[in-house]
């Protein structure tokens, strides 16, 4: 991730809906939600919830897909991956211990599994 697109990302997040969407399809992962549910769960109105996934998508944030009558959507993990590995990268300046905190932090959420642990 570039520092053009870093930026992006964070003027899409920088609003407090579209930071809910984004951490609720996180939470939905590779199903997704469809539309009007992601509408419905951070209480937006489907005109309003339209403007803020359209945003997200062009900030490369989010993706969408057809699903009979119904749009999905589900969080670009590549690109949520790249922003905090765009972050972190020079965070520690040679002092590991600044960015330990995070570091454990995602550990405990998301333990190693053998596939993650052997790359």
């Amino acid at each position: 991730m570039n520092e053009a697109q870093a930026v992006n990302a964070f003027a899409a997040l920088a609003q407090e809906t579209r930071l809910r969407i984004v951490r609720l399809l996180v939470e939905a992962g590779t199903a997704g939600m469809a539309a009007g549910a992601v509408a419905e769960a951070v209480g937006a109105s489907p005109s309003n919830m339209s403007f803020h996934l359209k945003e997200l998508e062009r900030a490369g944030l989010v993706q969408s897909r057809r699903a009979a009558r119904s749009i999905i959507y589900s969080a670009e993990l590549g690109a949520l991956s790249g922003l905090v590995q765009f972050l972190m990268r020079d965070c520690c300046g040679g002092h590991p211990e600044v960015c330990a905190p995070a570091v454990a932090a995602l550990a405990t959420c998301c333990p190693p599994t053998r596939e993650t642990a052997d790359a």
